[in-house]
């Protein structure tokens, strides 16, 4: 005969009114945790009580009932409803369901405080997520989500935004195939495929960090810091449709650009813009890239401009900022750190005073008009334009030149003819404009004529300068002055050059390092010193006996390879 089996007994379920019950000193729960008690009596407030409170009838001394229930497991709710009731939102009778713990089962308060609690499980992320998506589906707003559960609107967004994530992926989660960390590493993109895509390629590595899973994803776009990002804008880029990618889990710093194209044509766009409005300075070209390569201009001159002296207004604005300047700094010069306030308004004066120490550069109109301008984005993402830069074949020809081409227009019956205006001829993206044609102005002695003379000449040199050493070092120091900073020597008759070595592979930030800054400042401060007039540099090379050293070694140690 089968052996019966014992039926189980639950405890009754009554209501008792709300001043019958007091928290009993058995439960087990010390420690605050999770949604706090003003938190969850709101929460009762809107939804009701979702769960009845577990009490044991307290008994006198006799075994009888005396009417009080205690609570071993519930303690929480109770104290919810205690602050209702102390707000007067809830009446002190009011009926409150109850589980009734039958008193004769042989179990203590303690164990049954402490099997509510041990048993509880947390609600899985991706639960939590499908119930935010349930919720936002049916019109509920990320403000009003977070306020109903006492959560962070941030965690809502997190949670949400876990449904950019491919379903795949979801389900290889809710199976513990990877972790929650894995998983919100993928939110920081909306391309499913290409997450499928990362995670099964990372089934043969060993290893599959988040900072890893991030990576892949962004490896094609480009980060908010970029220049190129900081010069157009976020909200420029997003408003002409640019998708950019966040990651709600970790900092992004500003998050990745994915439309690179697009964030080059706005970037180029900007500064095309910008040239337009520098070509009303009469500049002969202009060139506009995103950047340009370290070395760039070696093989240009450069114009000598000269600096715009400060105002009246200006200079008196530079002496207050640098007497208030040092004051701060000789009141706190011992602080080991300094207030919040003084720190903010020293970096305001600093600024104010580089800005008007950075003066702009005035140059002559017959300057510009053979002339060009670099325009591009610096390393900080702020427009960057270089003015004065002079091609070889824009270079001054030599008075001989001038006058040999009078002789010619005059012996040919043509008046020489006044300069024209000129348009600016802007290049973007290295792109070089067409050549409308080649020199043919006409000679005005025969070739084989201008060899002879010029052989005679040569040989009659060669050996002048032989006998000389110190006029052969002279001219060549002339020579690779003229050819080094002002890149034209049209006086010069010794065939010696400087050879400008360039880098094929480079960094975009190589022209902003530190030993590129210090070899254009040494290279602008020899510029500065160095007379102008091939007679004068001359003159200036032999007194300088002592400086020779110093100059070859300074350009020699600019052409290692």
């Amino acid at each position: 005969m089968a052996k019966a089996v014992q039926k189980i007994a639950l405890g009754s379920s009554r209501e008792i009114p709300f001043n019958k019950l007091v928290l009993s000193q058995s439960n087990v729960r010390r420690t605050k945790a999770g949604v706090s008690i003003d938190d969850l009596a709101e929460d009762i407030a809107r939804r009701g009580l979702l769960q009845s409170l577990n009490v044991r009838p307290i008994l006198d001394a006799d075994g009888a009932e005396t009417g009080i229930f205690e609570i071993p497991a519930g303690g929480r709710r109770y104290r919810a409803l205690e602050r209702l009731v102390k707000a007067k939102r809830l009446s002190r009778a009011t009926l409150i369901p109850c589980v009734v713990r039958d008193r004769t089962v042989d179990i203590s308060a303690e164990e049954d405080s402490l099997a509510e609690n041990v048993h509880r499980v947390a609600l899985h992320p991706l639960d939590q997520f499908r119930a935010f998506k349930a919720l936002r589906d049916q019109g509920a707003g990320d403000e009003d989500i977070a306020g109903r559960f006492f959560v962070a609107p941030a965690v809502v967004k997190q949670r949400l935004r876990l449904a950019a994530v491919s379903e795949k992926l979801l389900d290889i989660y809710a199976e513990d195939g990877m972790t929650l960390e894995q998983l919100m590493a993928f939110t920081v993109t909306t391309d499913r495929a290409r997450q499928e895509q990362v995670w099964d390629a990372l089934q043969h590595s060993n290893n599959k960090e988040p900072y890893l899973i991030r990576r892949q994803l962004t490896e094609n776009a480009v980060r908010a810091s970029d220049r190129r990002a900081r010069f157009v804008g976020l909200e420029s880029y997003e408003a002409a449709g640019g998708v950019l990618l966040r990651d709600l889990f970790e900092d992004d710093g500003g998050g990745w650009l994915q439309d690179v194209a697009l964030l080059d044509r706005l970037a180029t766009e900007k500064l095309t813009v910008e040239a337009e409005k520098i070509a009303g300075e009469g500049w002969k070209w202009i060139e506009v890239a995103l950047y340009f390569r370290y070395g760039h201009a070696q093989h240009l001159g450069r114009l000598n401009g000269a600096r715009v002296e400060l105002t009246t207004a200006e200079q008196a604005t530079f002496e207050a900022l640098t007497v208030e300047q040092a004051k701060l700094e000789g009141e706190f010069e011992g602080a080991e750190e300094l207030p919040d306030e003084i720190d903010a308004r020293l970096g305001e004066i600093e600024t104010a005073l580089s800005a008007l120490e950075d003066r702009p550069v005035r140059y002559e109109t017959a300057q510009i008009t053979r002339a060009g301008v670099f325009v591009s984005i610096d390393v900080d993402g702020h427009l960057s334009v270089d003015r004065g830069y002079v091609r070889p074949e824009d270079q001054p020809r030599s008075p001989v030149d001038d006058s040999a081409e009078d002789e010619v227009r005059a012996s040919d019956g043509t008046a020489p003819t006044a300069p024209t205006a000129q348009l600016t001829v802007i290049t973007v993206g290295g792109e070089q404009p067409d050549d409308d044609g080649e020199d043919d102005a006409i000679k005005p002695l025969p070739e084989r004529l201008v060899g002879e003379l010029t052989a005679h000449r040569t040989l009659a040199l060669r050996n002048a300068v032989a006998n000389s050493p110190k006029v052969a070092m002279t001219a060549l120091l002339h020579k690779l002055c003229l050819d080094t900073f002002q890149h034209s020597a049209p006086g010069a008759c010794l065939e010696a050059s400087v050879r400008h070595v360039f880098f094929p592979v480079q960094a975009t930030d190589l022209k902003d390092s530190g030993s590129a800054k210090t070899i254009a400042e040494r290279h602008e401060a020899w510029n500065t010193e160095l007379p102008k007039e091939d007679c004068a540099l001359w003159d200036w090379l032999v007194r300088k006996d002592g400086v020779w050293e110093s100059m070859v070694a300074s350009r020699l140690a600019d052409r290692i390879r």
